[in-house]
Parts: structure tokens; sequence; C-alpha cells
């Protein structure tokens, strides 16, 4: 099984935290901005136009034969969704939402008063119906809100990353599937060091621009860390 794990395109926070250096004003759950939307074009156009993929059995590095996509899985965040969706149409492919993908912390804005982190509902199932009417959704996506808890502290983002891991083995593992995640930087940086081992990303932070991909092959004996924040076929003047 190969899995591609995709950061989501340039969000309205992105873009605010680029031109501030702040999270002030940011949205508990932005869209894209119109760069954001550019990149996930293009991002649509290479894995499409890369070609159908190898034969399972080739190792093929550099996807020079395409990458073959069978599964995506997109966080319920607008950011990854609208990217994923961008994705999905292009290679006529179904997107589900694997509602774990989500970025650490969860749905919430800062109290102005205290500066603390305060849970808010996120996006209720009906907004993702009409929306996205060709978004496959889950259970977990409810009537009152996909979140409704409270702020995600760092621990429980180490044990959600090893959820995902494992179920995502359950699910793809042993097979020829070729998995994309649409994700968070964030949240790549837990799954990536729990892959690796480690209990989180305490010391070492990989660097994963908008849109970047990062292949690992999961293999019977062993895993093969193939590349990581592949942004190449972006223009540079929209790398952010």
């Amino acid at each position: 099984m190969r899995l591609y794990f995709i950061r989501h395109a340039q969000s309205e926070n992105n873009h605010l935290w680029d031109q501030t250096g702040s999270n002030k004003g940011r949205s508990e759950d932005p869209q894209l901005t119109e760069i954001g939307r550019q990149q996930a074009k293009i991002l649509a156009e290479f894995l499409r136009q890369a070609g159908p993929g190898s034969a399972p059995e080739a190792r093929d590095a550099h996807n020079r034969e395409g990458f073959g996509l069978t599964h995506l899985y997109t966080s319920p965040m607008v950011r990854a969704v609208e990217t994923g969706l961008m994705v999905a149409r292009a290679l006529g492919l179904p997107l589900t939402v694997w509602r774990d993908l989500h970025e650490g912390g969860g749905i919430y804005l800062d109290d102005e008063e205290t500066g603390l982190p305060v849970g808010l509902p996120g996006k209720p199932r009906r907004f993702f119906e009409e929306t996205y009417p060709d978004l496959v959704l889950t259970d977990e996506l409810k009537p009152e809100g996909w979140w409704n808890r409270p702020f995600e502290e760092r621990p429980e983002r180490a044990v959600r990353a090893q959820r995902v891991l494992t179920e995502l083995l359950q699910r793809h593992g042993g097979t020829h599937d070729r998995v994309a995640f649409f994700s968070h930087g964030g949240f790549y940086n837990w799954f990536v060091n729990i892959v690796l081992k480690r209990p989180g990303p305490e010391g070492i932070w990989f660097v994963f621009n908008n849109v970047a991909i990062t292949r690992i092959d999961f293999n019977e004996e062993w895993i093969d860390f193939v590349y990581q924040n592949r942004v190449n076929f972006l223009p540079p003047e929209l790398v952010t």
C-alpha cells in the first residue's frame, strides 16, 4: 500500500499568518484563498496527467509512471475538503471524509479575555450535504456539528495519529491500494512521528508546504519513506 499524504491548499488563515505573523482574526474553519484554489487546480492536473500509475510491483520512486490513486480521504475541515474535491473530480474518484484527519486542536477560537482556546461545534452535516453533494459522508458528521468538544490537547493528537495509522493498515495494509490523505501540516507532523515510532514532533518539525505531497510505502516487512514535501509541480510564485 502506498500512502500519499497531501496538505490542503493555502487557506485564509495561512494567508493571514503570512501577512501578519499573528493568529488574530483567524477563522475556526477557513476557506481557500484564490492562490489556494490555483494551487489545488494545479495539484489536480498533476495527479491526473501523470498517468494511471506503474504496475503494483514496480517501485517507481519518482512516480514517473503516474500515481494511480485508488482511494481518497479528507479531513472534514473546509480547506481540506475543497482541495480534495478538486482532485477527486479530476480523477473521477469518490472523496470520503475521515474525521480523524483534522488539524491539531480541532475546531476552536481563542477567547478574547483569557486567550485560551475554546472548542466550537464545527460544520453541521447539512452544510456538507448542501455545499458538497458529491462528498462521501460518514456517521461522524452530526446534525449539530462534527466537533462539539473542547480544544484537542497535544497528548490527544498522538493518540489520534496512532489511531489513524492503525485504521489505515486495517483498511489497506497488504494490498496494492494507493491512498491519498488530504489533511494538515500540524497533523502531518504527528502522523509522521508515529510512523517513525517517535512520541511526537517535539524537537523535529517537518516543513510541509500547501498542496505538498509526501509518499510513504507500507510493505509487508518494512516502510519506505520515499519522498517528503514535494511541490516541484507548482510554479515558484505559488509555493506557500
